[in-house]
């Protein structure tokens, strides 16, 4: 066979050259694919833990000396930029764009302003602007703002930390949320930071430590994004509602039983549980929970640079993301993807707008009963179907992804709320047959924010200015004592 080649090569001198040539290219193909696995290699062995963190570190930059690519997808959170059809994270006015709404809370802070979140990174800044804080609020109110909370709970004690005045943790509270919420600095793995979630499983019978790595990556999002009260008329103690279940009605039975009602309406009467956001609640009724999908395979999807491979912690809606957030489930096109999730939210709104016209109303033709002499054993009934649709339709519409998490358990919900909302118009309009009144009730114009506030009443000038001599005056100074003491935790940047 030597021979043969070498007779071939005495007899083609140019097929040598050829063979020269190619064993060149080989080696050099070669070359470049060991230099590339070495350098991949070689970056890998650079995510180690380059100097020590702090047990209750806050400061999101000094993580980030020690994960630099998990930081620099944090900081790409401050851009509010993306709105999608239905949210997104720039600042949204739901009160301007749902006018409804501030009947729904009149008598509550949420009258005053209710924005469209913009993030974690804005944390800080958004609750220290917002009008709601213009009314006396517990230190529970700073529990899920900042990654100060896990830090002063510790030195404080948690009991102490919720029982403490808003106002008197400002300067304590600085950094926004970020890395010391979720990971332990030692190892980098997931960890719970408030107690308030490990207490509700323990209720429930289970050890929140025996967790999986994927059911943490939901877990530690449940820490915050989710439905809860302040236990206690003085502790404030912050308790979630899920000794008897996630669904609306669970947690309504648990509210009931335990006496809770967070404000009573100003027009109708009606005792009312607000809900905050849940978030996990829902999400565990639907498909995507049941399949083992994690809140962080959709909101944090993983990312690749060189041989690294990480988690984006630029949270932010599937939907910015679909390529990396869906299709690696979902085969579909982007563009199909993101009509799916369209077309199911437009439902859903279409639902929650029902719901909003039905219950305004009923709270302000409640208000006309009383006025026309209704009784408290009339309107008991009355009060208690709207305490029961408002709660339904807050369910939905308070989570974030406007049902997107479990449109069907959504829907369902969304149905009974405005089932309950219609059955308490019907019982308002025989109680005003009892006592006379037989015309069409009268409604106001709440066309816009401006006129449903002026119509309960609430004089924006006031609490606008109110909030401007506060940001003016308080806000610095809580951040220039909190620099003061930065070399032992920081401050915001």
């Amino acid at each position: 066979m030597k021979r043969k080649v070498m007779d071939i090569v005495q007899e083609k001198p140019w097929m040598g050259w050829a063979i020269f040539l190619g064993t060149i290219v080989v080696v050099f193909l070669i070359g470049l694919l060991a230099a590339s696995i070495m350098e991949r290699r070689g970056e890998a062995d650079l995510v180690v833990q380059a100097k020590p963190i702090a047990d209750w570190e806050p400061r999101n930059e000094v993580w980030g000396e020690n994960y630099p690519r998990e930081y620099e997808t944090y900081v790409a959170t401050a851009d509010t930029s993306f709105l999608s059809k239905h949210g997104g994270n720039g600042m949204i006015d739901y009160l301007e764009k749902y006018p409804n709404l501030v009947i729904l809370w009149s008598g509550y802070a949420f009258s005053r302003d209710y924005n469209q979140g913009r993030g974690h990174y804005h944390a800080v800044k958004d609750i220290q602007n917002t009008l709601r804080t213009g009314v006396p609020m517990p230190g529970t109110c700073w529990t899920c703002k900042s990654t100060d909370v896990p830090r002063v709970m510790n030195e404080r004690g948690v009991g102490e930390f919720y029982k403490d005045k808003w106002i008197n943790l400002g300067e304590e509270i600085v950094n926004n949320i970020g890395c010391q919420d979720c990971h332990d600095p030692k190892t980098m793995n997931l960890r719970i930071t408030r107690p308030a979630l490990a207490e509700a499983f323990e209720r429930r019978g289970k050890d929140i430590s025996e967790a999986t790595h994927q059911e943490m990556r939901s877990l530690v999002c449940a820490q915050c994004h989710v439905e809860y009260y302040f236990k206690g008329k003085e502790e404030k103690y912050l308790t979630f509602p899920w000794d008897k279940g996630f669904s609306a009605e669970d947690m309504e039975a648990y509210y009931d039983e335990v006496g809770h009602t967070d404000f009573v309406h100003t027009i109708s009467k009606a005792p009312i549980v607000k809900a905050q956001h849940p978030d996990y609640e829902l999400f565990m009724t639907g498909v995507h929970a049941k399949r083992g999908v994690s809140c962080a395979d959709c909101h944090m999807p993983y990312r690749s640079e060189g041989g690294v491979k990480f988690t984006n912690h630029r949270i932010t809606s599937p939907l910015e993301t679909i390529s990396t957030s869906c299709q690696p489930c979902h085969r579909e096109s982007e563009e199909d993807l993101r009509q799916d999730v369209e077309e199911r939210q437009d439902r859903i709104e279409e639902l929650r707008q029902l719901t909003e016209s039905a219950l305004a109303k009923a709270h302000i033709e409640a208000g006309f009963a009383w006025e026309k002499g209704a009784t408290e054993s009339e309107m008991q009934p009355i009060l208690q179907l709207i305490r029961q649709s408002q709660w339904r339709w807050d369910y939905v519409a308070a989570a974030n992804g406007l049902g997107f998490h479990s449109p069907v358990e959504a829907g369902r919900t969304l149905g009974g709320a405005i089932d309950r909302a219609q059955k308490a118009r019907t019982l308002i309009v025989r109680v005003l047959a009892r006592h006379g009144w037989t015309d069409e009730i009268p409604l106001p114009d709440i066309s816009t924010k401006a006129k449903a506030q002026a119509f309960i009443g609430l004089d924006m000038e006031k609490n606008r200015a109110e909030k401007s001599e506060f940001i003016k005056t308080v806000v610095p100074t809580w951040m220039e004592n909190a620099a003061k003491r930065e070399s032992t935790y920081g401050a915001a940047r």
